[in-house]
C-alpha cells in the first residue's frame, strides 16, 4: 500500500507515465531503425574506412530529437561542431609533430574546445568540438588524415539517415498532446474554481488548499505553454502539418482564453476568505462560482458551452443584486466582495 501512496509509487507513476508517452516510444523505435541502417550501409559510405562503422549510429543519436526541424538543426550543427574539433585537433597534432609534449596538447584541444563551446552559434554541436578534436588527437595515430575523414564522414552519413527517417517515418506531430494539455488544464482550472466554491460557502475554512490549487494550476499552464510550443515547432518542415494548419490555430485560441481565465482564477483565490458573513450573499457567491466551473468544464464549443456561460451570467447577476442590497457590512469587505465578482466576470468574458 505505501508502495502506491507514498513517494516511491508517485515517483514510480510519474516515471511510467513520461516512459508510456506514445511520443516517446515512437521517437525510440525511428532512432534504433535508422541507427540499425545507419550501421549496415555504413560500410558503402565514400570516403570512409569501414572499421569506423560504429560512428554513424551516433551520428543518428546526435540528429534524432523531438521535431523535424530540430533534428535537421541538431545533425547540421553537430557536423559543424565536429568539423572545428576535427580542425583542432590535427593542429594539435601538427604541434605534437613538432615537438610539443602530448599532455600540452591534449590541455590545449580541451582548453579551446570548452572555450569555443561557449559560442552559442554552435548550437547542439558545442560539445562536440572537444570531443571530437580529442579523439583525432588519441586516436589518429600517424593516419591523421584518414582517421578524420572516416570520423566526419561517417558521422555525416548517421546523421543524414537519422533526419531522413525522422522526415519519412512518421514525422513527429504534437497535436495529440497539445489537445491532452489542454483538457488537464481545464481540469486544474475547474478543481481550482471548485476549491474557491467551498471556501466561499463556508463548506471549509483551510485557505492552504485553495492556495495550493492555485499553485497547481500556475504551474500547469505553464506546461501547456511549452507544449503548446512543441506543438508548433513540429509542424515547421513537417509534410504531416499542411492539412492540419486550422487544428493548431484552435489550440492557439484555446490556449489564449484558459491563459486569461487562469490569470482571474490566480486573483480571485486571493481574494476568496471563509468570513463569516450573511449566509445568503455566501451561497450567491458559491453558486457565481459553480456555475463558471461548468462553463470551463463545458466543451470548448457548442451549445453546452453557450448555456453554461448563460447560466453562469445569471448566478453572477444575482449575486451583484444581493450585494447591492447588502448594505450592512464594512466597505473593505464589501470591496473585496465586489472585486470577486468582477474576476468572475472577467472568467466569463474570457470563456466567452
Amino acid at each position: 500500500m505505501l508502495l502506491r501512496t507514498g513517494p516511491l509509487g508517485k515517483m514510480t507513476k510519474r516515471w511510467g507515465k513520461q516512459l508510456g508517452r506514445l511520443s516517446r516510444l515512437v521517437l525510440a523505435a525511428k532512432t534504433a531503425l535508422a541507427a540499425a541502417l545507419a550501421w549496415y550501409l555504413a560500410p558503402l559510405v565514400p570516403f570512409a574506412e569501414s572499421e569506423y562503422s560504429y560512428y554513424a549510429p551516433l551520428g543518428v543519436l546526435v540528429s534524432m530529437y523531438t521535431t523535424v526541424l530540430d533534428s535537421m538543426r541538431s545533425g547540421l550543427q553537430a557536423l559543424v561542431g565536429l568539423a572545428v574539433g576535427i580542425a583542432l585537433g590535427l593542429g594539435a597534432l601538427s604541434l605534437v609533430a613538432a615537438g610539443a609534449p602530448s599532455i600540452a596538447a591534449v590541455a590545449l584541444v580541451v582548453g579551446v574546445g570548452v572555450a569555443l563551446g561557449g559560442l552559442h552559434a554552435f548550437g547542439a554541436g558545442r560539445d562536440w568540438i572537444p570531443i571530437a578534436g580529442l579523439l583525432v588527437l588519441l586516436l589518429s595515430g600517424r593516419e591523421d588524415g584518414e582517421f578524420s575523414l572516416s570520423y566526419l564522414a561517417t558521422m555525416g552519413f548517421g546523421v543524414i539517415v537519422g533526419v531522413l527517417v525522422q522526415w519519412i517515418a512518421v514525422p513527429p506531430l504534437y497535436f495529440g498532446e497539445a489537445r491532452a494539455r489542454l483538457a488537464d488544464l481545464r481540469g486544474a482550472l475547474a478543481a481550482c474554481l471548485e476549491e474557491a466554491e467551498a471556501l466561499a460557502r463556508g463548506e471549509q475554512q483551510d485557505t492552504n488548499r485553495l492556495e495550493h490549487s492555485a499553485d497547481h494550476l500556475v504551474a500547469t499552464l505553464e506546461k501547456v505553454t511549452e507544449e503548446i510550443r512543441e506543438a508548433r515547432r513540429s509542424e515547421r518542415a513537417n509534410p504531416r502539418a499542411r492539412r492540419r494548419y486550422g487544428e493548431r490555430e484552435d489550440f492557439d485560441e484555446q490556449l489564449g482564453v484558459l491563459d486569461r481565465a487562469v490569470f482571474f482564477t490566480r486573483v480571485l483565490s486571493n481574494l476568496v476568505r471563509p468570513e463569516e458573513g450573511d449566509g445568503a450573499l455566501r451561497g450567491a457567491l458559491g453558486d457565481a462560482i459553480a456555475r463558471c466551473r461548468s462553463a470551463v468544464s463545458a466543451a470548448p464549443s457548442g451549445d453546452e458551452r453557450e448555456q453554461a456561460l448563460d447560466e453562469a451570467r445569471d448566478a453572477l447577476d444575482r449575486y451583484f443584486l444581493l450585494l447591492g442590497t447588502d448594505l450592512r457590512r464594512e466597505p473593505a469587505l464589501r470591496a473585496d466582495e465586489a472585486a470577486t465578482g468582477a474576476c468572475l466576470r472577467r472568467i466569463i468574458d474570457a470563456l466567452a
